[in-house]
């Protein structure tokens, strides 16, 4: 397949291939784009096109591309132990040291792993382990579970339904015993409100929902401190803390879905720990491994985890590959480099305020309507006119158009609605966002020329 040419490899991709997320009609007459290699932080085609991932891929190479630390670690452990399961009172050394490295850094109290393959088997999980233990404390009726429109944990059926993602909604990924409040969006909900205000107001919507539903069937709310397939929704000061006070108050389980954010993005180890959060339950995926391999955990706290134990007798669930060796030994390599070079206090006390301060003159650009960022996630959004702010009728459009601007420029950056995404690699310089910013306003001009044109 050497002599294959990117046309090529296009039609056998057209014939065959599936990919997720992907109108297959569109992507048939256009074709995919080859990815053939990576180095650091650039993305390479067969085309030859050199491309700046501000993705950092979906969100996860938070150490880079090419890291000879994962590549040797998955190689000594492929060597020595390629798989075995941990079903039948079996366990391997890689994940047993993994579950206490997790332990020890997450939020106090979160002192059991289990372990899947990606953030929709871990919300999966959640899912489960959450009805049964209600089950077991003798409240079987606790069964709904609260989350966020625009919120997103996952594509199975399960999790896809406990996400606020409408469109995944609308294509059978439904099932009972899930509802959803408005998230602390304040480009749209804001208005005029003061950012405590906005806070408490936005935390209301869950005690309103709750009264609603009845705080005896809810088992659980669910949320990411930062949404980020939603749009890179930061929450005002204080409302997290909010809605684990109004969890409390109604005996609900609060768990937090640290998948994107968790591994140093926010400035700390986890963004739970960003907002001073104690949850009961947290996913993790994504940064667990920077992406290398498919690895999940869901951590569980004490309470969840103590009655599970000690009477819940044999939980019927698990994966082939639930605590993978080779994934476990990536894992702990990955955690020793973002120790190692310092990635998270990097990010607290320099690339994340680089980063902001870099985006800020972006707002001015007569398509913006608001540059928002937090550590290294960050949001862009496109509006047709700033006052008021008046979006574009369809939403979604412009964005894309911008996004393909910025991609056939060397930034590859995500469109969700009308607003441009960022997620680079922890391990950006400020050099990286220099290049990235300037790709971003160079994309944002001829988009408005486009639209202009119209």
């Amino acid at each position: 397949m050497q002599d294959m040419t990117t046309d090529d490899w296009r039609q056998l991709d057209a014939a065959h291939h599936m990919a997720p997320f992907t109108d297959y009609r569109e992507l048939r007459a256009a074709g995919s784009r080859i990815i053939t290699h990576a180095d650091w932080h650039y993305i390479y085609d067969s085309d030859g096109n050199r491309i700046l991932d501000a993705m950092a891929g979906l969100w996860c190479v938070n150490v880079g591309y090419g890291r000879k630390e994962l590549v040797d670690a998955a190689s000594s452990q492929m060597a020595a132990l390629p798989y075995y399961n941990n079903f039948f009172k079996t366990s391997n050394q890689p994940v047993i040291a993994l579950s206490k490295r997790l332990a020890d850094l997450t939020p106090d109290g979160l002192n059991n792993v289990f372990y899947a393959n990606s953030g929709s088997e871990a919300n999966d999980t959640i899912i489960r382990m959450v009805r049964h233990f209600w089950a077991l404390e003798g409240k079987p009726q606790k069964q709904t579970i609260i989350g966020r429109t625009y919120g997103y944990h996952g594509s199975t059926i399960m999790s896809a339904s406990m996400g606020g993602m409408t469109a995944m909604h609308e294509q059978a990924a439904t099932a009972p015993d899930f509802v959803h409040i408005k998230p602390p969006y304040g480009f749209l909900y804001q208005g005029n409100l003061s950012t405590a205000d906005f806070a408490a107001l936005a935390a209301s919507w869950l005690e309103d929902k709750i009264n609603e539903v009845g705080a005896d069937h809810i088992a659980a709310f669910i949320a990411e401190p930062i949404q980020g397939a939603g749009g890179v929704i930061v929450p005002p000061e204080g409302y997290l803390n909010h809605v684990e006070a109004i969890c409390r108050k109604y005996d609900i389980l609060f768990i937090v879905d640290e998948v994107i954010t968790g591994f140093g993005r926010t400035g700390q180890w986890f963004a739970s720990q960003t907002f001073g959060l104690s949850p009961d339950m947290m996913t993790l995926a994504k940064g667990l491994t920077s992406g290398y391999v498919p690895m999940s955990a869901v951590m569980i706290g004490d309470r969840v985890a103590t009655r599970l134990i000690d009477d819940g007798g044999e939980f019927y669930h698990g994966f082939t590959y639930s605590g993978h060796p080779v994934a476990a030994a990536v894992a702990l390599a990955n955690l020793d480099l973002i120790a190692r070079d310092g990635l998270v206090e990097k990010i607290r006390d320099d690339t994340g305020p680089y980063l902001a301060a870099a985006l800020e003159p972006l707002a001015a650009h007569p398509l913006v309507g608001e540059v928002r960022s937090f550590g290294l996630l960050a949001a862009i959004e496109l509006v047709k006119d700033k006052a008021g702010p008046v979006l574009f009728d369809p939403v979604g459009e412009i964005g894309v158009i911008c996004r393909d601007h910025a991609i056939n420029q060397g930034l590859m950056v995500r469109a969700v609605r009308d607003a441009m995404i960022m997620s680079p690699p922890l391990s950006f310089e400020p050099s990286d966002i220099d290049h990235m910013v300037t790709i971003l306003a160079a994309a944002l001009d001829r988009t408005l020329e486009d639209i202009t044109k119209r």
